[in-house]
Parts: structure tokens; C-alpha cells; sequence
């Protein structure tokens, strides 16, 4: 077999060898050999190992696609992370500070999507197979907490139940103070006798909350996030970041960018609170936000808060419809958009004289495009916080402050 010597790592977690030549779980400075196809390594061998490999942690690694990065150091894949940021960066002209950075723990996601399917023997729960349909049950999945663990065995009941033979289930299972939230897509209609089965499903699992398609199934306990003071209970299958220590890093890097100035803030892309509730504590807050159900949550939490400022919500599509430069009469902007960036928002930032913009991004490509419109426009970009919230995958969050000059 021919051998390749693998000279970095890649956005998707391949090493990457002269050619280029992409070879799955391995790392730089690796001698391996295998079955070329195309310009990818098949049935990859480690003739030289890096000093940086360790042994998986969890035993699904080689047969799970839910992570990629397990065969690394910890400290390999921090800097590997980081090291996304500033190319990412680079390619606009830009740097700056970079903060060390915070990686959530295992066994942390409060959030897991779950795929599931009808077997001849019953019912699958789990994730895919890399770059296949194949689901593999992780009944030790080093990703999920103990509390949410009952929501694989709730899946595979609930496909049972509500499954075509060769239809499959997404179902996102998220942790909240009252229990499980699930939300299912993919299942049978919605009728009365499927209503009555699902419900009984609903309670034998224990769930808090159990929707379906578009519909609430039934609400045992109301499925309670907590952002800063406020209780919200999010829409079905509403956005949140994937760990509490994700966000909680998020939220610290958003109050230190904003500091103790100004009195007035907007927060752009502002999902169920979860910068806008925090921040209430301290500043008068303008959300606005894509999704009305979702600022409805916002709004009822705000409501039976205690020791809030005020908050008012404005329901836009920031996409075809940004916020114009002259309506954006604030002592500073939170933007978090997803992760196609928010291009036509931040120009009209660029226009404006805030005084400071913490920009929370899921992706340093688009970041990187955003940020370079602002820096253009007389901001500097003094500080970037790198969050590593999904552990061992190749997902990067970042938190960043701008300044005028």
C-alpha cells in the first residue's frame, strides 16, 4: 500500500497529505498508508502515530458519526480550533487577540438530536454512521448526560409508535429544569388515536414536554430554560446553544465585550433571551428576533422576572429586512446570527456610531466576512473569545468585541 505523510488537519477533521489526499482520524506529522480512491484514503492504517494521538474515549468512536476528534489531544484540538479562527481571519486581512480558549466538559449537552427508525425486531436509536444511513445505538456516548440518557429508550418507543416501516425519526431531546423536551419530525399525521398513543408514550417516559410535527402532543411540566433572572419556555424545537457551559462562556464574553457603559442595547438574532435576559439585569433591552414564538418566550419570561429593566421585542426578518442605520440608536448591539453570517446587518452597523458590538458567530468563515465590513468602517476588532461547545466534533463558536476607533 502506498504510505502519505499527513501534513495538517482540515475544517472537516480529515488529514490532509500532499495531492491533496484526505485521510479520516489522523493527524499531522502521521505516516499512514491504505486504499486510494480518488483523492481519498480508505481502510486507513497508522504505520507512525503523532504524539498527539490518544485512545478514544468513548468505545462507539470508530463506528458513531456524532464526533470526529476523539483520536486527538485535548490541547491539540484547542489549538486546532483556534488556529480555524485565525485562518479564517487571515483570508480578510484581519487579527487580533485571542483569548485561550473554553471547551465544554463531556457528558455536558443539554441538547442532542437523536435519529431513529422501525427495525424487523422493533426500533433504532442513535446517531449516524460517517457519510452513512446506518444508525448506531450509543447507549455510552460520552456527549450525553446521565439525565438525558432516558431520551434514546423514549425514541425508539415513540418510533413504534409513530413510524412508517421505512420512514426516520429526527428527534431533538433537550434538558430542561422540569425534564425532557422532545420534538419529532419525520412521523405518521397527527390523528386522534396516534394523539392518544403518543400521549401515553409522552407519560411513560416521563417527558416534560413531547411535540410532533407541528403540534404540541401534550405538556406534562412547562420545559424551563433559565437566562439570568427569567424562566422562558421555549417553542418546540427552539434554537439554544448545545451546553449550559457553552453559553454561560458565551454570556461572560457578550458582558465583558459591553462592559459597565450605556444604559440601552439591541440584541440582533435574539432567539428565546439567551443574551438579552442576562443583560436585562443591568441595560434596557430591544430584542429582535426572525421567529415570533420565539420572542413570545422571551417576553412571558421577561414578564415574571424579578430585578429586570425593561424589554421590548420586535419581531423582523433581519435577512431581507436589517435595521437600518439611523433606527439604531443604542449605547451598543449583541449580534449572534446563524451561520450564514448576517452580511446585509452588519453593513448597516458599520454605519452607525456604537460604541461596542459583541458578535457571537457559529462559523469563522462568515464571522471573518462580517467582521471585515465592520473593521473597513472605522471599527477595531479588540478581542475574540474561541468556545469550544461541541467537544470532539469540527464545529467552532466564537464570541468577539469591536470597538469604534
Amino acid at each position: 500500500m502506498p504510505e502519505f505523510l499527513i501534513e495538517r488537519v482540515g475544517h472537516q477533521g480529515d488529514g490532509i497529505a500532499a495531492g491533496p489526499v484526505f485521510a479520516f482520524q489522523t493527524l499531522p506529522g502521521e505516516k499512514v498508508s491504505g486504499d486510494l480512491q480518488g483523492n481519498r484514503l480508505e481502510g486507513v492504517k497508522i504505520v507512525e502515530p503523532s504524539a498527539e494521538r490518544v485512545r478514544p474515549p468513548c468505545r462507539h468512536f470508530k463506528s458513531c458519526g456524532g464526533c470526529q476528534m476523539q483520536h486527538a489531544s485535548d490541547d491539540f484540538v484547542a489549538s486546532w480550533k483556534t488556529e480555524i479562527v485565525k485562518t479564517a481571519l487571515r483570508a480578510h486581512g484581519l487579527e487580533t487577540n485571542i483569548l485561550p480558549i473554553k471547551t465544554s466538559p463531556a457528558h455536558s449537552r443539554r441538547r442532542v438530536v437523536l435519529s431513529a427508525r422501525r427495525t424487523k425486531k422493533g426500533a433504532t436509536s442513535g446517531f449516524h454512521q460517517r457519510s452513512s444511513d446506518v444508525i448506531v445505538e450509543v447507549p455510552d456516548c460520552q456527549l450525553i448526560p446521565e439525565k438525558l440518557l432516558p431520551a434514546v429508550e423514549a425514541a425508539k418507543r415513540l418510533t413504534m409508535v409513530g413510524a412508517s416501516r421505512k420512514a426516520e425519526l429526527s428527534v431533538t431531546a433537550t434538558l430542561s429544569v422540569a425534564g425532557i423536551d422532545i420534538a419529532v419530525t419525520g412521523g405518521k399525521p397527527l390523528d386522534g388515536p396516534l394523539h392518544t398513543l403518543l400521549a401515553q408514550e409522552a407519560e411513560r417516559s416521563d417527558l416534560a414536554r413531547l411535540s410532533w410535527g407541528d403540534d404540541v402532543v401534550v405538556t406534562r411540566h412547562p420545559p424551563v430554560q433559565k437566562f439570568g433572572n427569567a424562566d422562558v419556555v421555549p417553542p418546540f424545537g427552539a434554537f439554544l446553544q448545545a451546553t449550559l457551559e457553552g453559553e454561560a462562556a458565551l454570556v461572560e464574553a457578550v458582558r465583558d465585550a459591553i462592559g459597565n457603559e450605556g444604559k440601552r442595547g439591541i440584541d440582533l438574532f435574539a432567539g428565546c433571551g439567551t443574551f438579552t435576559l442576562p443583560l436585562a439585569s443591568s441595560f434596557e433591552m430591544h430584542a429582535v428576533e426572525g421567529e415570533a414564538q420565539m420572542l413570545h418566550s422571551l417576553d412571558q419570561g421577561w414578564r415574571q422576572a424579578l430585578e429586570m429593566k425593561r424589554v421590548t421585542t420586535e419581531a423582523r426578518d433581519l435577512f431581507r429586512n436589517p435595521i437600518l442605520a439611523e433606527d439604531l440608536r443604542y449605547d451598543f448591539a449583541v449580534i449572534d446570527p446563524p451561520r450564514a453570517g448576517a452580511e446585509a446587518q452588519v453593513r448597516e452597523l458599520a454605519k452607525t456610531d456604537l460604541r461596542t458590538i459583541a458578535f457571537v458567530s457559529c462559523n469563522p468563515v462568515t464571522f471573518a466576512r462580517d467582521a471585515e465590513i465592520l473593521c473597513k468602517a472605522g471599527y477595531a476588532l479588540e478581542w475574540i473569545q474561541v468556545v469550544d461547545q461541541f467537544r470532539w466534533s469540527t464545529h467552532v463558536e466564537l464570541a468577539a468585541k469591536f470597538v469604534r476607533g
